[in-house]
């Protein structure tokens, strides 16, 4: 691996068995050693990543990019560099830990699936290519955590909207906090999980992204009657959101953001 110049000044990491054999700072690098080129646009995620090349095999850094390309072919949008990184890195670890006989279960697969379909079915493919490549089978947990890195890297490249969902997110968590008077341990792993959908619901919100809603009445009527407590604060905010935002939270995005609160606060209470 080197770090060099193109035609155009513009830093790139570049790859290749052998590429820095002999070279010298200065040293022309000649298109037939390149076997990969990176460019990274952000120098403390260039220096993050060229850390991570010193780890990771170079067959891993080449899957884990024709899965980002894929994913800004099909999802038609721009990733933040970090998913260079993340995505890099989670597929190393998930391979690792596959050999090892470890499965590790997404917790969030069911949300992810339901209203990031597109990210989601670019992890399911993304599957496919690991298989493909390294000739091992990961579960559709590792679907959900792929989306899951996109979804995230779809967020960070839209830096105008992050004060935005941040001040949001901030706003839906006092009217649960203030609506059952309660603090919440935000190192725990029910804090993670509700926040991780709270910024999933808040992002739709801000970007219009309108869920396919569920017919399942009965379910509905059924969550609302043993959540109570919680889906009358998810009125409160379903009220707020209309009056602040204008925006209509649909019967779906009620039944999840009670089932969430309703867990949350259960765990805090406790």
């Amino acid at each position: 691996m080197v770090i060099t110049l193109d035609d155009d000044k513009r830093e790139q990491i570049v790859m290749g068995k052998g590429i820095a054999f002999k070279k010298r700072i200065g040293d022309w690098v000649p298109d037939e050693s390149i076997d990969q080129v990176f460019y990274l646009a952000n120098q403390e995620t260039s220096l993050k990543f060229q850390e991570l090349l010193g780890n990771i095999p170079l067959e891993m850094m080449k899957l884990s990019d024709d899965i980002i390309v894929y994913a800004k072919s099909t999802l038609k949008k721009s990733l933040n560099d970090t998913i260079y990184i993340s995505l890099t890195d989670h597929l190393y670890t998930a391979l690792e830990r596959k050999k090892q006989g470890i499965a590790i279960k997404n917790l969030l697969l069911w949300d992810i699936k339901r209203f990031f379909p597109e990210e989601y079915e670019v992890g399911v493919n993304a599957l496919k290519m690991v298989q493909k490549r390294v000739g091992m089978e990961l579960s559709t947990d590792e679907a959900g955590f792929i989306a899951l890195h996109l979804v995230n890297a779809e967020m960070e490249e839209e830096v105008g909207n992050i004060y935005e969902l941040t001040k949001l997110m901030q706003e839906i968590t006092n009217i649960v906090k203030y609506y059952f008077k309660v603090s919440f341990d935000e190192d725990s792993v029910y804090f993670y999980r509700f926040s991780t959908h709270l910024k999933f619901f808040c992002y739709r919100l801000l970007h219009q992204r309108e869920v396919v809603e569920n017919d399942d009445e009965e379910l509905y009527a059924v969550i609302k009657k043993k959540y109570l407590n919680a889906y009358r604060c998810v009125e409160k905010i379903s009220l707020y959101l209309n009056e602040n935002y204008d925006y209509q939270v649909s019967n779906e995005e009620r039944l999840y953001l009670t089932i969430h609160i309703a867990r949350i606060v259960q765990t805090t209470e406790q």
